[in-house]
C-alpha cells in the first residue's frame, strides 16, 4: 500500500521590503494550482511547510496571502472575499496564467492586478514591517514564475505626475481609448504626455 505525503509548502524571495512601491509579475498555470494556492507576502517568521493540503500563506499573523482559486484574501485565519464584488458563491471569477502583485510599504497594502484591471486593496496595515513576497501552494512540482516588474522610491510624486493621473482616471480607460484626451483641447505636447507618448 502506497501512503502520499500530504503537505503545503511555501517558497518566499531572498530579498524583503520595508519601503515603497513594488510591483512583481506572478505567472502561474491555472492546471497547477491544487485545492490551495496562494500569493502574498509574509515576515521572516512565518511559517514556509505544514502537514495536510491548508490555505498556509495568510494562516497566521505573519503573513498575508490572496486565495487565487477561491477568490478570497487571508490573514490570521480569517478569510475574507476578494475582490470585494464577487459573490460569495460565485465561481465565474478565474485569475488567469498570469498577474500583477503591488505591495505599496508606504501605504501599507497589498493589492493585485488581473488583466489590466486594479481590483482594489487585499490587506492593509503593512507599514513598518519587513516582508517577502511568497506563494504557498499544495501542488507537487508546479512552476511559479515571480518576476520584479518595478517600484517607487517612497517620495512625492512630481506635481505632473500627479496631474496626469487625475486627468486621466476622470477619462476614464474607455474614454482614453476612444479619444476623449484629444476631446480636452490641449496643446499636442500635452496630450501625448497624458496618453504617455513621447514622455
Amino acid at each position: 500500500m502506497c501512503i502520499r505525503d500530504r503537505s503545503t509548502d511555501c517558497v518566499r524571495t531572498l530579498t524583503s521590503y520595508s519601503s515603497g512601491m513594488h510591483a512583481f509579475k506572478l505567472s502561474w498555470r491555472i492546471r497547477q494550482r491544487g485545492t490551495h494556492a496562494l500569493v502574498g507576502v509574509a515576515t521572516q517568521d512565518a511559517a514556509l511547510h505544514a502537514t495536510g493540503y491548508k490555505a498556509l500563506l495568510g494562516g497566521d499573523s505573519n503573513s498575508w496571502g490572496w486565495e487565487i482559486g477561491r477568490s478570497k484574501v487571508c490573514h490570521d485565519k480569517k478569510h475574507v472575499k476578494y475582490p470585494a464584488n464577487t459573490e460569495e458563491e460565485d465561481d465565474s471569477f478565474v485569475v488567469p496564467d498570469k498577474f500583477v502583485m503591488v505591495l505599496d510599504m508606504d501605504a501599507g497594502t497589498l493589492a493585485f492586478v488581473v488583466d489590466d484591471q486594479y481590483l482594489g486593496v487585499a490587506h492593509t496595515g503593512l507599514s513598518g514591517k519587513k516582508l517577502f513576497p511568497i506563494v504557498s501552494t499544495v501542488w507537487g512540482h508546479c512552476q511559479i514564475g515571480i518576476k520584479y516588474h518595478g517600484g517607487l522610491k517612497p517620495e512625492p510624486l512630481p506635481l505632473m505626475s500627479l496631474c496626469r493621473q487625475v486627468i486621466r482616471e476622470q477619462c476614464g480607460k474607455k474614454g482614453i481609448q476612444t479619444g476623449s484626451l484629444e476631446e480636452l483641447n490641449m496643446p499636442k505636447a500635452i496630450t501625448k504626455f497624458l496618453d504617455y507618448k513621447n514622455c
